[in-house]
């Protein structure tokens, strides 16, 4: 078995309830939804090779031909949890879950907890893997982001992610609407409520903008009189210099 990846590194995390935790990233290739304020170059085949950081003074990182094997992959995963202890090996993309029978692979030769970025709309793959994830980070897509609508497959992935430690992100935008962010808070609050919602001031690119501070802190407001846990956090890997 092989995955298309982009690379795998150490890093912290730059986003969500989890920044500043040091984890291994496993990026993949690939991605089910074309968003408009996406920063990752994923597409299928574009990258020949995985670069394959080591922590390593005499060799920093290496590349390996993708497709990557299982094994490559696994190994190493492992090379960087013996070097520098880890909180979790984070699997994102692109959309990871295209990749459900080989992350189930991989994290089952890793000693770390297992910690899935997705889109939240492949409820099927997720279910193939959720017995080896710990924590998982589910974007939601607005239709003004997606360009297509997405709650019910949104709701079908919180439904059963939800046994796991999980966490809602909604990047905010200046086109945000009110309705969007009105259906968010409710299926969060329709499967648990306490379930913790992140709104992240889009980090500017495809002509996306933040909304004003005002703004910002007044969806928190809104988003606060249904659930119990809303915070606002942008994206720190950037402010940080750190991929």
């Amino acid at each position: 078995m092989t995955g298309n990846l982009i690379e795998i590194f150490s890093s912290a995390q730059g986003e969500g309830p989890y920044i500043g935790r040091r984890q291994i990233f496993v990026r993949f290739e690939g991605c089910n939804l074309k968003c408009r304020y996406c920063d990752t170059a994923h597409a299928v085949g574009s990258h020949p090779f995985c670069t394959v950081e080591t922590l390593r003074p005499e060799e920093p990182e290496r590349s390996v031909a993708t497709p990557v094997s299982v094994e490559t992959a696994a190994q190493s995963i492992q090379d960087l949890l013996d070097a520098v202890p880890h909180h979790s090996v984070s699997f994102t993309g692109g959309e990871p879950l295209l990749h459900a029978d080989f992350i189930a692979a991989v994290a089952e030769r890793v000693s770390a907890r297992i910690f899935l970025e997705t889109n939240g709309t492949l409820v099927d793959e997720l279910k193939k893997i959720l017995s080896h994830v710990d924590i998982v980070s589910m974007d939601v897509k607005p239709p003004s982001a997606a360009g297509e609508t997405l709650w019910a497959r949104h709701r079908a992935f919180l439904e059963t992610a939800a046994v796991k430690d999980v966490y809602v992100k909604l990047v905010a935008t200046a086109d945000l609407k009110e309705e969007e962010l009105s259906e968010t808070c409710q299926m969060i609050a329709d499967v648990r409520a306490d379930i913790p919602l992140i709104l992240q001031p889009v980090t500017p690119q495809g002509g996306c903008v933040p909304p004003k501070s005002t703004a910002l802190l007044e969806m928190q407001a809104r988003a606060l009189r249904v659930l119990r846990d809303v915070r606002l956090i942008p994206q720190a890997h950037s402010m940080m210099g750190i991929r």
